[in-house]
């Protein structure tokens, strides 16, 4: 007959076994269904807060060894409070709240601290990092396909899946890169492991970055070769010189096939992105596409320069811009958006240098902490996870560059979802590798 101590301990271990099925199970809906469901990024959240946040109250107090947070946990959950935490403050001292595009983006502010939460949950009930490729394939064969019929079927201008196309576009080019590293992962010392898991990341590598190019994102684009980059750097790692460089020159030649063909319309893209900016630089049309943009970062910038400590505040950049627009002769089209297109330049309108200096380590914290595990020369596995995780905010920092990636419900979430998952399978992983190899 069990002691009651050995009865207890039995009891939490079932409740953990159990809790980590569900967790695996939300982060691999969360991460498939992201572009792919409406309110997935919403709804599947709030659904694994609901299940897993109880469950860590009454296990986290014991726990012991795997699990356990250190340093490195409370670095990545600082930058994910400090981040949520400023933006309520700013909320709370211009007393209004960010509404997003549909009025979809409320409680954008609250998010980053749910994540907090969540990293702590998945640090106990860890999915493994079969679950992490097998989501990050599904949702860019989900998008990929999405995009196919839009455009061949429905004849779109650009995929979108009824969403914002921005999003969309990079949220699949991000998702497409991260199972090119699913690839490496299945081919690990040299051979490879799970066939059937490596056919379905390579094609769903391809089908993400199709996704991209038919959503008609051109600011996206300028981070594919930066992803293409790290995937290669995680690579040498992981695959021989020669077969490594006849992939690399296999995968650049379908890439430029496929943003050569007119069907894709990469090339309509960038000769009118072209034309755009040429337009603007000699006065003729600043309404265009790139117009606008150009027209929303230099009021960023006089706002930023106006009050460049605490920035404007979370309620009145949209009035100072409406007011520059008649004091410096901006064009009147920028008032149709909530945000400035750029993280950086919103950012600094709205936040000033404090902001700016959360926002460095909102991308930077989890930057450092995968990169440091990149470069060590721990085992591929954990190379190959670690640069999933860079992955994430290398992608972000350049959307950023031209789109308010953070402002929007799905690139917020994506962000946060993606940090959060890629860091937990990783420190999982990374422990199970050190129990076995000291």
């Amino acid at each position: 007959m069990q002691s009651p101590r050995n009865e207890l301990a039995a009891g939490r271990g079932g409740l953990r076994t159990r809790m980590q099925t569900l967790a695996s199970l939300w982060a691999f809906a969360f991460i498939a269904l992201l572009v792919v469901v409406p309110w997935a990024y919403a709804i599947i959240p709030l659904l694994a807060a609901a299940t897993l946040l109880p469950a860590l109250l009454i296990y986290a107090p014991r726990v012991q060894g795997e699990g356990a947070l250190d340093r490195d946990d409370a670095f990545m959950l600082l930058a994910l409070f400090s981040y949520g935490a400023l933006w309520c403050l700013d909320v709370w001292r211009s007393g209004e709240w960010p509404v997003g595009e549909g009025n979809q983006g409320i409680f954008l502010p609250l998010w980053p601290m749910l994540a907090a939460a969540l990293l702590m949950a998945l640090r106990i009930f860890t999915p493994g990092p079969r679950l992490l490729w097998l989501a990050v394939s599904c949702g860019a064969l989900g998008a990929g396909s999405i995009a196919l019929y839009e455009r061949l079927v429905l004849d779109k201008a650009r995929a979108s899946n009824d969403m914002n196309a921005i999003p969309f576009g990079n949220l699949s080019l991000l998702l497409g890169g991260l199972s090119l590293l699913g690839a490496l992962w299945c081919v690990r010392s040299g051979s490879v492991r799970r066939p059937a898991l490596l056919a379905l990341t390579l094609l769903a590598a391809m089908a993400g970055m199709l996704s991209s190019l038919l959503s008609g994102t051109r600011g996206g684009w300028i981070a594919a070769p930066l992803l293409l980059l790290l995937a290669y750097r995680a690579a040498r790692d992981v695959l021989p010189s020669r077969p490594l460089h006849l992939a690399v020159a296999a995968l650049m030649i379908l890439l430029v096939a496929a943003a050569w063909a007119p069907q894709t319309g990469v090339r309509d893209r960038v000769a009118l992105a072209h034309s755009n900016l040429m337009q603007y630089a000699v006065g003729e049309e600043r309404g265009s596409s790139v117009g606008l943009r150009l027209e929303m970062w230099r009021a960023g910038g006089l706002m930023f320069l106006e009050k460049p400590v605490l920035g404007w505040g979370e309620g009145q950049v949209q009035h100072q811009r409406d007011a520059l627009v008649a004091e410096a002769g901006l064009h009147p089209g920028i008032s149709r958006y909530d945000q400035l297109h750029s993280d950086i330049i919103d950012t600094a309108a709205r936040r000033g240098l404090v902001g700016l200096g959360v926002l460095l380590a909102f991308y930077m914290v989890p930057l450092s902490l995968f990169w440091r595990r990149l470069v060590d020369g721990g085992s591929p596995g954990v190379r190959v996870l670690a640069a999933a995780g860079m992955m994430v905010p290398v992608a972000f920092i350049d959307f950023g560059l031209t789109q308010s990636m953070l402002r929007d419900v799905r690139g917020l979430s994506g962000y946060l979802g993606f940090c959060v998952v890629c860091w937990a399978v990783m420190r999982r992983h990374e422990r199970l590798r050190r129990s076995v190899h000291p």
